[in-house]
């Protein structure tokens, strides 16, 4: 460890100390304004490159594109005005020698114009989709960058906002104001997609680490509740990933290396004179490399590899066909040790083959119609595969199967989405999705009791599922906007269904402050394997879960937002969820409900009789980029629990009940075109909740056994963790170059993340998280 770290800093010391020509660089910013809702170009917009004197600016052609040619590198700000519309502002749009910057601006017609009510939106206070007012963040590809330890995962990254927590330091699963991982839903283009992780698990939204590169991600949007209509299949959170456009006039590459693998990216004009372009990314790992460091990851053999693209090809003027897909294979293999005199747990006797490998290809047509409606049509064909195989050595050296499980899930997705513009005051979305699903799935366990394989879930078909929602926008006036609507959905497998009304409002007091209010009832199918697990009875085998309802929850939020400066913001947030209809085990001494499954599907008979509440109250407080320096701390304070027909409430699994991050960075200009970027991010948190281990059943049973009658009544010890991150960064005049030293619980706290029974020593053993790595990479852009 000592070695890797003294490495770097040796290399670092070199890079600064040589010299460097005293020379101006500059880039070209370009791009296009368009309107929010119809998406038709914009020319004669103004756009403006702001802090320079003289002030630039430039105004966009026929078709909304504009350009800025040599603006110096560094962190730039621009506005971008239209008369009808209100002003953007960009304040930290970062620009670099390696890579022309390409931005794709929207502009919001305002309803009124008067001088006593002057209204400036940013990027950073407002979120991607026009109709989301409470509960949503931007996110920007920049933050998934620098940020401390988010090493360009977006699930990771989200860790540092309100109301977030990492529930795992193996895995970006995170728990959303106290729900389940689980009730996450992941989209891309404006369609659901499988979950876009190495690693996965059966029926989480989480995995190892993401198969999306930020190369391909442009702004996108997190929302953690009360969530817009065209939302649905969700309970606790939403990814709604937007994909950025290749280059369309110059050939650009991106090539980084590092302990996590070799990441190389292009992008370029499809042909010449022609405005379409194509993105790719193509990622190779294999961690093992780490362990062989001396980094403390296991004794597994550990492999992943992703490719992900973005084709854009206009059709004319009014039209365009996007070709986007991505693809990720990982596999993990352990085999057991063949000496029984090393053994020192009971692992060392298992060998096990892992394998999740995911893929999503799309084709979406996008088409304005006339001057007030915008049509987007998607075809997306997605799946993925979940193998996992495990063996047990007995005392004589006899191979023994232990568990065997393979799910097969895939779906064609139809998607249609029409954004009208009713008028400069309202505007309507509308659309539906229609997904056909495949599955193939079966689960064989070992059962002590009668010492055999046992077949739990063994189920081959499809099924159908319909989603439709349209919402309306209104601006009652320049400082009242309105959102209503209504989701629909539907799963033709046992016809269980719920239609969903969603309202929300935001009211400006004056041109710094905010209030708004959010309601949805929400809900989600359940993890598609627990539909199909089997109960055997004299001989005749019965799926009792395969009528189970969908879960549902109410969303209440009430927030308010405050901008103390033109750079700092602050926002707070109450929220109370009502979860109902969760699936739970039958009778008054059970204590389980899915809310705490965190991974595979449960195979015991359900029913829908489940509650859970879910409030709290957070606080943001945000600085956006300004002189090379941002930060971002966030508190909630929360409460968790469920109840099962025990009729009891308990703490769920993800009750923390307090959790504060602190992220933020500055920026140092050492040397001309040389940037010292260091990055900071704090964790502290309640500790999980666990159930205890009875030791003397766990004995005789030769496996854990929980205490399920006092389930969650624990606590673990507070979470605290520090993440560092230190980049030297070079612009040249044709490339920008990279190193940078991640370093993941810098302070190597030992937190806590379970207790086990290991059966060799028959006693109760602490599993604890991961403890400090250090990532080093080096990337260039050019």
């Amino acid at each position: 460890m000592k070695k890797i770290v003294k490495l770097f800093l040796i290399l670092w010391i070199i890079l600064l100390s040589g010299s460097v020509k005293a020379q101006v660089l500059t880039q070209t910013i370009r791009g296009r304004v368009l309107d929010q809702v119809t998406q038709a170009p914009m020319p004669g917009a103004t756009v403006m490159l702001l802090n320079t004197e003289p002030i630039v600016g430039v105004i966009s052609d026929d078709s909304g594109e504009f350009r800025l040619p040599n603006v110096p590198v560094g962190q730039q700000s621009l506005r971008i005005s239209f008369v009808g519309y209100k002003d953007l502002v960009l304040p930290s749009v970062l620009v670099n020698s390696g890579k022309e910057v390409v931005l794709e601006v929207s502009l919001e017609e305002d309803i009124t114009q008067i001088q006593e009510f002057v209204v400036t939106a940013t990027d950073k206070d407002r979120t991607v989709n026009d109709m989301v007012v409470v509960s949503g963040r931007t996110f920007s590809v920049e933050e998934t960058r620098k940020f401390a330890a988010a090493v360009n995962d977006p699930a990771r990254m989200a860790a540092s906002f309100s109301g977030v927590v990492s529930t795992d330091d193996g895995n970006n699963n995170i728990s959303i104001r106290g729900n389940s991982p689980n009730g996450l839903l992941w989209r891309m283009e404006g369609i659901e997609i499988p979950n876009p992780n190495h690693f996965v698990n059966p029926g989480t939204s989480g995995g190892g680490v993401s198969i999306l590169s930020s190369q391909l991600l442009a702004n996108s949007d997190f929302l953690t509740g009360a969530f817009a209509a065209e939302y649905g299949n969700a309970l606790s959170g939403v990814f709604d990933l937007n994909l950025r456009k290749g280059n369309n006039e110059k050939q650009e590459f991106t090539v980084q290396a590092g302990f996590l693998g070799l990441d190389l990216a292009a992008e370029g004009p499809i042909a010449k004179n022609y405005r379409g372009s194509y993105l790719i990314n193509y990622r190779y790992s294999t961690l093992s490399l780490l362990s062989k460091l001396g980094l403390p990851l296991g004794d597994f053999v550990t492999n992943f590899q992703d490719l992900s693209f973005n084709v854009f090809l206009p059709t004319g003027s009014k039209s365009s066909i996007s070709l986007f897909g991505f693809g990720g294979l990982s596999d993990q293999k352990s085999q057991a040790n063949l000496d029984s005199l090393t053994w020192e747990s009971e692992g060392d006797r298992y060998s096990s083959k892992f394998l999740s490998n995911t893929g999503a290809v799309g084709i979406k047509h996008s088409l304005t119609l006339n001057k007030s409606n915008f049509l987007q049509t998607t075809v997306l064909a997605s799946g993925n595969t979940i193998g996992d195989q495990g063996s047990r050595l007995d005392n004589e050296y006899v191979d023994e199967n232990r568990y065997d499980e393979k799910f097969n899930n895939s779906k064609i997705t139809f998607s249609s989405v029409l954004n009208s513009k009713l008028s400069a005051r309202s505007s309507l979305r509308s659309g539906i999705y229609l997904n056909q699903l495949y599955y193939n799935l079966y689960q064989n366990n070992f059962h002590e009791e009668s010492e055999e394989m046992v077949k739990e879930i063994d189920s081959k078909g499809n099924t159908q599922s319909i989603q439709a929602f349209s919402q309306w926008n209104y601006k009652a006036n320049e400082r009242l906007t309105l959102n209503f609507g209504l989701h629909y959905l539907q799963l033709l497998l046992n016809n269980s269904s719920s239609f969903e009304p969603r309202f929300s409002a935001a009211y400006e007091l004056d041109e710094k402050q905010r209030i708004s209010l959010g309601y949805g009832l929400h809900s989600q199918v359940q993890p598609l394997g627990t539909y199909f697990a089997e109960v055997e009875k004299d001989g005749i085998i019965s799926l009792p879960n395969k009528s189970l309802d969908l879960s549902k929850s109410h969303h209440f939020v009430l927030g308010y937002d405050r901008s103390l400066n033109p750079y700092l913001r602050m926002k707070i947030e109450a929220y109370y969820q009502h979860l109902f209809q969760i699936p739970i085990k039958e009778g008054s001494d059970e204590t389980y409900s899915i809310i705490n499954q965190q991974w595979s599907f449960t195979t015991d008979p359900l029913i829908n009789e489940g509650l859970g509440k879910n409030y709290g109250i957070e606080l943001t407080l945000e600085q956006f980029t300004n002189n090379n320096m941002y930060f971002l701390l966030s508190t909630s304070l929360y409460n968790s629990q469920y109840k099962t027909q025990e009729n009891v409430w308990r703490n769920t699994r993800y009750n923390g009940n307090l959790n504060i991050t602190f992220t933020g960075g500055k920026e140092f200009a050492l040397q001309k075109n040389r940037v010292l970027g260091v990055n900071l991010r704090g964790i502290y948190g309640g500790g999980l909740r666990t159930t205890s281990i009875l030791l003397d059943e766990s004995i005789a049973k030769g496996e854990t056994v929980l205490d399920n009658s006092h389930a969650f009544e624990n606590q673990n010890p507070a979470y605290f963790r520090t993440d560092l991150r230190f980049s030297l960064k070079r612009n040249k005049e044709k490339s920008t170059r990279t190193w940078a030293l991640d370093i993941q619980n810098a302070t190597n706290r030992k937190n806590i993340y379970g207790e086990y029974f290991e059966p060799m020593d028959a006693e109760i053993k602490t599993a604890y998280q991961s403890p400090l790595i250090p990532i080093l990479s080096y990337r260039v852009e050019f």
